[in-house]
């Protein structure tokens, strides 16, 4: 009998496991099999399974040098950072030009661009840090710093940025107070010289109705400037306008609620001209001119006070009779209570009436219409025969040879056939045979208004009659 010979038996099992091993390994890495006749889903377990082994025999070396190229990379992000940061104050320096500040950023500059060159040398060389997390920490750290730098410039561009703007409204504000200052200037020559040019070098046989009506419309001007400011502080002191209008003008409908200061325009004018057809003005213990010489005493009082201002003329002679004109109707206009309640105090009075001017622009701009008032007295009054004034009672027919509306548009929105006069805002005047027309505000009154809707009620239905 044969002896077994197991070393043959043993060779081949070997070489069996071997191939078998070889095949397992191959269809791990590549997930696929070397049998045609293998299913799609072992392909895909195989390839799953080659991932899973790939994972596990990632070397520690390739690990390294992934590490080693992640700091490379931060390194030249931080430097080009830091470039940036660099241009970034060289920027700012240029503008205001800082010697020393282009110096430091052009050092920077260069110094940046070395490092680049630098870490170019090192990646082409394949030099990379040994100890990599180190180089990325110190890599992190100045791009910070960059970062901050940039932030820093941004800060001070918008600071000088800031100032600049600042300095410019200082600039505009000081520009916008000289403008102001010189529209004033102008604006007072306007009133000195402006509105009465045509009449310098005026002689007394030359004066006419047209001058009159000149002087009359910068009066009238004053006059309304006066009652904006003071409707201003009525405001301001809580006043209701509508009830303080209806008391000067009970029963008036106003087509707008800004038609109001209409009344105290008419107010206003009602105490300034009283008075006015007396050649004194009116004013009590004022002696009378003789007749003869009437005419050539008002119109040197006219040429002399036409080119000063309120204040000159009263600085001039305090005695004067303007002096004791506007103090008089700055008392009667100005009532004790309304004083208290606009300005919390009477001290204004007190000043006026112990010969005082007081510095306030409430008084400044009522003594400049009364200037205004006291010069077109001293015109009319230099008139020969003088210059005569009236003015339309309320309810009266609008009349357009003696009466002119305040507001053209009145006239459009009324409905009514026959015009009236609700009261009179500016008074007219007649010199010889020249009218110069009483501006009036034209509106229905409460009671006619009533009237109206009553009669309206009582007009019978009309029946209406189907056609058939």
């Amino acid at each position: 009998m044969d002896s077994v010979k197991p070393a043959p038996m043993s060779s081949k099992k070997t070489k069996l496991a071997r191939t078998f091993a070889k095949v397992l390994h191959i269809r791990m890495l590549t997930g696929v099999s070397p049998i045609n006749g293998t299913p799609k889903g072992d392909r895909i377990v195989a390839k799953n399974v080659g991932k899973q082994s790939g994972s596990f025999d990632c070397s520690d070396e390739d690990q390294q040098d992934r590490a080693a190229m992640e700091a490379f990379l931060a390194k030249l992000f931080a430097s080009t950072t830091a470039l940036k940061a660099a241009y970034a104050q060289l920027q700012y320096a240029q503008s205001p030009f800082d010697v020393d500040g282009i110096q430091a950023a052009d050092r920077t500059i260069v110094s940046e661009l070395k490092r680049l060159s630098e870490l170019k040398r090192c990646f082409v060389k394949k030099q990379f840090d040994l100890l990599p997390e180190n180089a990325m920490l110190s890599a992190e750290l100045l791009e910070q710093k960059s970062v901050v730098k940039i932030y820093e410039v941004s800060v001070k561009k918008m600071n000088s940025q800031v100032r600049l703007k600042d300095s410019e409204i200082i600039f505009l504000k000081e520009k916008l107070e000289e403008a102001k200052s010189n529209n004033k200037v102008l604006e007072k020559r306007m009133n000195q010289s402006g509105s009465l040019f045509m009449l310098e070098n005026l002689q007394i046989s030359a004066i006419n109705t047209n001058h009159f009506a000149r002087v009359l419309r910068q009066t009238v001007k004053t006059v309304r400037t006066f009652v904006e400011l003071l409707i201003d502080e009525m405001k301001s002191a809580g006043w209701d306008i509508g009830e303080a209008a209806s008391a000067i003008e009970p029963d008036i409908v106003y087509f707008k609620d800004e038609h109001k200061r209409f009344a105290f325009e008419a107010f206003v004018c009602r105490v300034m001209f009283e008075g006015f057809h007396f050649p004194n003005f009116g004013l009590p213990n004022e002696s009378l001119p003789e007749k003869q010489q009437q005419k050539k005493l008002y119109f040197r009082r006219f040429t002399e006070a036409k080119s000063l201002t309120w204040k000159e003329l009263v600085n001039e002679k305090p005695k004067s009779t303007f002096a004791k004109f506007y103090r008089a109707k700055y008392l009667q206009l100005i009532h004790q209570k309304m004083e208290s309640s606009l300005f919390g105090n009477t001290r204004q009075r007190r000043q006026v009436s112990s010969g005082e001017i007081p510095e306030s622009e409430f008084f400044g701009t009522f003594a400049d219409m009364a200037r205004w008032v006291w010069l077109l007295h001293c015109l009319a009054f230099s008139f020969d025969p003088e210059a005569s004034i009236f003015q339309v009672s309320k309810g009266c027919r609008f009349n357009e040879v003696y009466t002119k509306a305040v507001t053209e548009e009145v006239l459009l929105l009324s409905t009514e056939p026959e015009l009236r006069v609700a009261f009179t805002v500016v008074p007219g005047f007649k010199i010889g045979n020249t009218v110069i027309q009483c501006q009036v505000y034209i509106s229905k009154s409460q009671q006619q208004e009533q009237q109206q809707q009553e009669h309206q009620l009582k007009q019978p239905v009309q029946k209406k009659t189907e056609v058939r």
